[in-house]
């Protein structure tokens, strides 16, 4: 591990009721004999924005899933703060009803959890205003753009005004300029929100762009490999993008992620 990493594994003995997520000892086994995950173990402080980054199929999405509560792990400890009760989650496809507006997709979490109308109406209208949507919200998905989809998405999962957001790839398969458009939106509503992020990602110039800390994992089965941490100016920009600092922190966690990739199996 790099002196980077070995500081943050220093840093991180903080007591459990500060962190936001705790995975201690986490392993995922298929019936079909495939260990997809770990043993895993990662803490994320309240507010903090941590990426998962690692080769395909290294568990990054499973990682996310068990802490969802959309899988369970076959073995270790899964703590969530508020019991898991606060999650929002954004997928890598944004799964509109097609046949529903955009008011309506983003009004579904509160429709199952039988909101009076008038809160879902003024929760709905806030959240669409936030991701730039106010003016689409009798749209349909097939009228948007696949940014303007993933926004759509995006805005459900905020609906409901979760302490924790788990991202899966949300902008993977966008062009490059809308997922730069909407790097900087995020960051801004995070600024703004200061949500737990959890958020998963190939790259490794989006994860340094976006995170304050970047955890790399190794190939199946998904271990954590190296951490580096992110200390910048905020809020980020243009700037940072373009800057000398982002191009060496990004060739150190390219450094670390090519390290990681090499490290699956043992």
């Amino acid at each position: 591990m790099t002196e980077t990493a070995l500081a943050m594994s220093e840093s991180d003995t903080r007591p459990r009721a500060e962190f936001a997520v705790s995975l201690k000892g986490v392993t995922k086994r298929y019936d079909r004999g495939v260990a997809a995950l770990g043993p895993f173990d990662l803490d994320v402080s309240d507010g903090d924005f941590v990426s998962l980054l690692g080769p395909s199929g290294c568990g990054k999405s499973t990682a996310l899933r068990i802490i969802a509560g959309l899988s369970a792990p076959t073995s270790g400890t899964v703590r969530v703060a508020g019991g898991g009760r606060s999650i929002g989650f954004v997928f890598q496809e944004p799964t509109l009803m097609p046949w529903a507006s955009v008011r309506d997709n983003v009004a579904l979490p509160l429709k199952l959890a039988r909101r009076p109308r008038v809160d879902i109406d003024r929760h709905v209208d806030a959240v669409l205003a936030r991701v730039g949507l106010a003016e689409f919200a009798m749209a349909y998905p097939r009228e948007l753009s696949g940014g303007m989809r993933m926004r759509v998405s995006l805005a459900r999962a905020l609906v409901t005004d979760p302490d924790i957001l788990l991202m899966d790839e949300p902008f993977a398969a966008l062009d490059e300029i809308t997922r730069f458009r909407l790097n900087n939106d995020l960051l801004a509503l995070w600024h703004d929100l200061r949500k737990t992020v959890i958020f998963v990602t190939h790259s490794v110039f989006e994860s340094v762009y976006l995170s304050r800390r970047v955890v790399v994992m190794t190939a199946r089965p998904g271990r954590i490999s190296a951490e580096f941490r992110i200390d910048t100016a905020e809020p980020r920009g243009e700037d940072f993008r373009t800057s000398a600092e982002y191009a060496a922190y990004c060739r150190e966690v390219s450094a670390g992620l090519s390290r990681a990739s090499g490290e699956g199996g043992r």
